[in-house]
Order: structure tokens, then C-alpha cells, then sequence
């Protein structure tokens, strides 16, 4: 199971390392990494005996910007989106890293109650393997130029059953007033309709069908389910989308990726938008 995640994680990370090769390296932001690679024993007496949890953290935020406080606002905006929890927006970098994980820690080991509960409730000396947890968390940047900043924030975890559950959002960062960028600042009203068909066109060409209907035998549950879903990023080349697992197509077809060229979708992106820069 393991190997399979990782193959995902090592796919996506191909479309970052492609997409970095495009930036300048000695201007804009400067980068800098943190990581945790732990085993998280159930118990605090860190017993091998007993269920573990693996997790591994690889945090990439910014370290150097234009100013001291537009540093602050991005690093604020990367640890935003990295844990998901606005109680870190006021920590460093490493501060924020330490405390998700010290959480996850507790969470964890909340559990330990329940898991002799279980035990009790088993025949034979096998213990419930259900206990035994994975998490893989990384962010990774796809595409910088002087206006945008554009990168992936990939979460695995495991936490019992068949199989794990892997997510990738997207965000791009309009860097002139360092707000993330949403479907509404670079699309017109009404673009839900053209923008919906763009996608699913693009996906019959990913999967070579002739009609939408096509996809329904490639795997997909549902054509009025394939919509702008707002999890996006942006470059120079246009607008790219992610569905994550059970969105819009079962588990085992992973992470659905489709890329929107921007002369597909000129008539509905607002010139003066960040994306409206980027057309050529």
C-alpha cells in the first residue's frame, strides 16, 4: 500500500520539479525546508511492542522576501494552508511545525484507552491492527514569476481499514497584494458553464473519448459531478485542476489532474486578474 502512495506522491512531485524549471532562482522568494520523520508510539513509554504511527513532515515556507512584514504576511499565508489551523497564524515556521505535531502526538495516543478496550474484545493474542497509522504531509512549489506564486499542499494519512486517503490542494498567491487567488478575482460572472465544459473537454482529450458520456467507461461516476471545484493553480501556460479521490471518480484512479489553456478560456478571464496577465 505504501509503495502505491508513494508512486502518487513521487507523480506529483514530477509536475513540481517540471514547473520550477521555469523559475529565475536568483530573484523573488527565497525558500527554505523544515521535516519531521518520526515513529509516534502509542504509548508514551514509546513500547515497540505496541501500534506506532509513522509520519512524515516535509514543510517548505518562505525565509527571504521584499520586506520584513511581506515576509511575514507570506510565511503567515504558507502556515495557513500548510496545517489548516488559524491558531498557528500568530507561530514562526518551526513553531507551527512543533505544534502540529506535538497535536498529532496527543491525538494519537488518545486512543490508547480504546485500544485495550479492543483487546479485551479479541480472541487469540493477535492485538487489532487497526492502530497502526501513517501520515505523509508535504507542500511543494509549481510555478513562481513576479506577479505569482503557485504550489501544492499533499496530505496522506492512514488511520485503519482497506486503504489510506491522499488529498492535494492547490493555491496561488497574487504576490503584489499577497492574497490567495480564488476563482471569482480571475474569472467573470457566469463562467461556471463554459469553464465546466473547457474541463470536461480537456479530460476527454487526457483520456482520448470522444463524448463526455466516454468517461463514464474510463472510471468516472458522474458527468454533472466534473465542475470547477476552485482547487487550482495558475502559470504561464494556464489554469490547472485537481480532483481528489471520490470527487469526481473512485479510489483507485488517484488524483485526477486536467489543464485548461488560457486561449480556451480567454473570454471569461478578467484581463486586469492575475491570470489575465499571465495571456500572452
Amino acid at each position: 500500500m505504501r509503495k502505491n502512495i508513494l508512486v502518487i506522491i513521487a507523480s506529483l512531485a514530477l509536475v513540481a520539479l517540471f514547473a520550477s524549471s521555469c523559475f529565475n532562482k536568483e530573484k523573488g522568494i527565497k525558500f527554505d525546508n523544515l521535516a519531521i520523520k518520526e515513529q509516534v508510539y502509542l504509548f508514551a513509554d514509546n513500547d515497540t511492542t505496541k501500534p506506532f504511527a509513522n509520519v512524515e513532515i516535509d514543510f517548505t515556507y518562505p525565509k527571504n522576501y521584499k520586506s520584513k512584514e511581506d515576509l511575514l504576511k507570506l510565511q503567515k499565508i504558507f502556515i495557513g494552508t500548510f496545517f489548516d489551523d488559524m491558531s498557528y497564524d500568530s507561530l514562526s515556521p518551526k513553531e507551527a511545525l512543533n505544534a502540529y505535531f506535538d497535536k498529532y502526538t496527543n491525538d494519537y495516543r488518545d486512543l490508547g484507552n480504546q485500544y485495550y478496550e479492543d483487546i479485551s474484545n479479541l480472541e487469540g493474542d493477535n492485538p487489532p491492527s487497526w492502530y497502526w497509522y501513517q501520515l505523509f504531509k508535504s507542500n511543494k512549489i509549481l510555478f513562481e514569476d513576479e506577479n505569482i506564486l503557485s504550489y501544492s499542499v499533499e496530505h496522506y494519512y492512514y488511520e485503519g481499514g482497506a486503504h489510506g486517503s491522499l488529498s492535494a490542494i492547490y493555491y496561488t498567491i497574487d504576490l503584489n497584494n499577497l492574497t490567495t487567488i480564488t476563482e471569482e478575482s480571475i474569472f467573470k460572472p457566469n463562467f461556471h458553464h463554459l469553464l465546466t465544459e473547457r474541463i470536461v473537454e480537456n479530460l476527454m482529450k487526457k483520456y482520448d473519448v470522444a463524448t463526455p458520456e466516454d468517461l463514464l467507461n474510463e472510471g468516472f461516476f458522474d458527468i454533472n459531478d466534473i465542475a470547477p471545484n476552485n482547487n487550482f493553480w495558475l502559470n504561464n501556460q494556464g489554469v490547472h485542476y485537481i480532483f481528489n479521490q471520490y470527487e469526481i471518480a473512485p479510489y483507485s484512479m488517484g488524483p485526477i489532474e486536467v489543464t485548461i489553456p488560457y486561449q480556451e478560456i480567454q473570454s471569461i478571464i478578467i484581463p486586469e486578474s492575475i491570470a489575465g496577465k499571465q495571456i500572452k
